[in-house]
């Protein structure tokens, strides 16, 4: 995999606006290769979003989340030099963890 994420927050209003941009695959687990052998599922399931060490948000995706997803978010009451980390895991038990200042 590439970089693990691209991560920008920017302050707007009284809240940050947060966009994520994750290297990974995805598998669906539906697909074949051209043997015909189904590629096994592989695709991110758990992400959490933390403003200064506390968790702001959770998710749980799927096989139905696009190669190299792009997540946007709002945190309320975010300001100017707060950091926010992303961390995600997936099905193979692979997991990443980065962090941006808010601007």
């Amino acid at each position: 995999m590439g970089d693990p994420m691209r991560i920008r927050a920017q302050v707007a209003g009284a809240n940050a606006v947060v966009r994520v941009l994750m290297a990974h695959e995805m598998e669906s687990g539906q697909r074949k290769d051209s043997a015909g052998k189904i590629i096994p599922a592989w695709h991110i399931q758990d992400v959490t979003a933390t403003l200064n060490g506390k968790t702001v948000m959770t998710a749980e995706w799927g096989p139905a989340v696009s190669k190299n997803p792009f997540l946007q978010f709002t945190v309320k009451g975010a300001k100017a030099g707060d950091k926010i980390g992303i961390s995600w895991k997936d099905t193979k038990g692979d997991s990443r963890t980065d962090e941006a200042t808010v601007s």
